[in-house]
């Protein structure tokens, strides 16, 4: 089924003098059509038409890059934010950033009907920036439950800082360290309800 789904996505080639061909019309297309076709939810992948390699990462942030190069609203992206995100390459945080963004953009995306009828609704700017910092304030709490599973994980990285050299020693006798397999399949299990969790929250 999901080589099914593949196949349907429109295929772009990108040729060595930059000029973008859609296969599926084809025709030669711009990046500005490109911007229109992802509005309209219409799912492309980008291959270079040399190597075969995929660049469609690449294109997309090349659209972003045009339309923040445009004066007046069409900027979507604040300084602040821009700089923050930078900071993040190379940072120990940076896996997580890809997937609290993701996360983020699905939940205001579901939830941009209620978010735009508040915004009619009401002329003053500070009503609606008051829901916005809601929905952040609720995606950030979500995210930070999640990272608290992690580190909970009685095999995961932090679990080594839950005891230290200066903790008492116990008077019974030590109980069976357990075994590496145990160890794993606990780890799949808490794992296993975490995704399960992420799905319930991104339904409702």
């Amino acid at each position: 089924m999901a080589d099914n789904g593949k196949s349907q996505q429109t295929v772009i080639k990108k040729y060595a003098n930059r000029r973008l061909y859609h296969t599926g019309t084809s025709t030669y297309v711009t990046l500005e059509d490109l911007s229109t076709m992802v509005q309209n939810g219409e799912d492309f992948l980008v291959y270079d038409a040399r190597s075969g390699d995929d660049i469609t990462r690449s294109v997309l942030t090349q659209i972003i890059f045009e339309q923040e190069n445009k004066a007046g609203e069409d900027n979507l992206l604040p300084v602040a934010f821009l700089r923050q995100l930078i900071r993040f390459y190379g940072d120990s945080m940076r896996t997580m950033v890809p997937s609290f963004l993701e996360f983020s953009m699905a939940n205001f995306a579901r939830d941009q009907d209620g978010l735009r009828e508040k915004m009619n609704q009401s002329f003053a700017p500070k009503v609606f920036q008051s829901a916005m910092e809601e929905q952040v304030r609720a995606n950030m709490s979500f995210f930070g439950d999640a990272m608290k599973m992690f580190t909970t994980f009685g095999t995961g990285p932090l679990s080594g800082m839950k005891t230290s050299a200066s903790a008492p020693t116990p008077s019974h006798p030590a109980t069976p360290v357990p075994a590496p397999d145990s160890d794993l399949d606990e780890l799949k299990r808490q794992m296993a309800e975490m995704r399960n969790r992420l799905e319930d929250l991104a339904k409702k």
